[in-house]
């Protein structure tokens, strides 16, 4: 059995990656939902962005780690919030295309992390195209143990729990995979 937070073993972790998008509700219900109808309760929050080029970005990413940070206590959690700003990153290819830098960074994190052991979670449901297809296109079904993506049938400014359960599900787009892959298999 999990404790919240930790894995069974204490050298690996739970990892949920995320995307800053356009909405930090898109963030913050995906995440809730996570939370509570997956139970994946991360130890570290790795938080991306394309850019912090204005005040309103730089404050959107501190709202959005500081609810991240309120949610997960909700759920009796604290894990560690990092962020990383993609248009910052220096990459081995030199480019200042930021899909070229989402697909070396994200994709290098996923890896490196599962190498480490750890259980990785990647949250598309926030980003924007271009990090989402730059996290995706590098990675197979066995470097990430989790896709989520809340899909919603209204687009609403508003909390999880104000917005009506039936127009909301969260998927888990590997396990959808695998049980249809398997289903072919057989």
């Amino acid at each position: 059995m999990e404790k919240r937070g930790r894995c069974m073993t204490e050298n690996t972790k739970k990892i949920y990656i995320t995307m800053l998008g356009r909405s930090i509700w898109a963030i913050m219900n995906s995440y809730y939902a996570v939370l509570k109808e997956k139970q994946y309760y991360p130890d570290d929050i790795i938080l991306f962005a394309e850019t912090i080029s204005d005040p309103e970005h730089t404050r959107n990413l501190e709202l959005t780690k500081k609810g991240l940070a309120l949610t997960s206590s909700h759920f009796g959690i604290s894990p560690r919030i990092h962020h990383q700003i993609i248009s910052e990153v220096e990459c081995e290819v030199k480019s200042n295309d930021d899909f070229i830098k989402a697909v070396q960074c994200v994709s290098s994190l996923i890896k490196e992390r599962k190498k480490a052991g750890d259980t990785v979670a990647l949250d598309i449901t926030p980003g924007k195209k271009t990090l989402v297809t730059g996290a995706l296109l590098p990675i197979t079904l066995s470097d990430v143990d989790h896709v989520f993506y809340l899909s919603v049938k209204d687009i609403t400014p508003a909390p999880f729990m104000m917005i009506p359960f039936q127009t909301q599900h969260i998927n888990d787009f590997k396990e959808q995979a695998v049980r249809a892959m398997n289903a072919i298999k057989q």
